[in-house]
């Protein structure tokens, strides 16, 4: 059996989420679950769109990637968590969650490389 296999993709919407706009929290919240999931950090990159306006950012990890897109007017994030190997992609989402205290979670899970 491999040491890297294809991975989970989680699709994860955030409804009544708080810090939406805080690049600070946001920057710190997806580094925290990366390390929740046991993934390394390679780069990240996070864009505030001024105020009133939400953030853009990704993690680029070793395992694959976490990103994220926020409406702070809608209380709305969009994360993808990808993780392969033996990371953890639900720890990622459950850290983001225990952060930016949503009201409503969705989560869709692609099970990636299975045929």
């Amino acid at each position: 059996m491999p040491d890297h296999t294809p991975g989970l993709h989680l699709i994860v919407d955030l409804f009544g989420a708080s810090h939406l706009d805080d690049m600070t929290t946001l920057d710190s919240a997806l580094r925290g679950a990366a390390a929740a999931a046991g993934a390394t950090v390679l780069a990240d990159h996070l864009h505030h769109f001024g105020e009133g306006h939400g953030v853009t950012g990704v993690l680029v990890l070793a395992e694959s990637h976490i990103s994220i897109h926020t409406w702070p007017e809608t209380g709305y994030a969009a994360v993808d968590i990808f993780l392969c190997g033996r990371s953890d992609a639900h720890k990622a989402a459950d850290h983001l969650r225990a952060v930016l205290r949503p009201e409503r979670v969705v989560i869709t899970e692609i099970a990636r490389g299975q045929g």
